[in-house]
């Protein structure tokens, strides 16, 4: 510690000036860094019109992946869409280490919170947070559409309980 109070001005500058170029790594870099070996880091912005989005069928409706991937600031995301058919659940409650945000375009949603019921129509949105035991169903007369956008990733160290989403 006796050298810290020998230090002058131009040694205070280049100790800064090293700390400074230690912090400048890119965004990007640090994403990527962050990234499993599979996963793309989302650093180019872009548009996902609907029509372009590939639909892939299920016994309980429709679902199509919008983007999946690492943000620069490390965040790993994952948007789809869903078209769910009525009277069905896209997979029993389950619980999980990421959060998701589902919006509801269409129908009538019935969120299982943990136990407590909710019903959720156009416009509403629904936040399962991590570790809580959460399922949606359909429970009107027509197809219901959402989006959901995941956030997070499952740790290989954490077991993941009920059916994957």
């Amino acid at each position: 510690m006796s050298g810290m109070k020998n230090l002058n001005r131009r040694d205070l500058c280049v100790a800064l000036s090293a700390f400074a170029a230690m912090g400048s790594v890119s965004a990007s870099a640090q994403a990527q860094a962050q990234a499993m070996p599979s996963e793309k880091v989302l650093s180019t912005p872009g548009a996902f019109p609907f029509d372009s989005l590939t639909p892939k069928k299920t016994e309980n409706g429709v679902t199509r992946p919008v983007i999946q991937g690492v943000l620069p600031t490390g965040e790993a995301v994952e948007l789809h869409e869903t078209t769910l058919l009525p009277g069905h659940m896209p997979h029993p409650a389950h619980k999980h280490r990421h959060s998701e945000f589902m919006m509801i375009r269409e129908g009538t949603i019935e969120f299982d919170n943990d136990g407590k019921k909710e019903r959720v129509g156009p416009g509403g949105v629904i936040f399962a947070a991590s570790g809580i035991m959460h399922g949606i169903k359909n429970v009107g007369d027509a197809p219901a559409n959402y989006f959901v956008i995941a956030i997070g990733r499952e740790s290989p160290m954490t077991p993941v309980e009920g059916t994957a989403r």
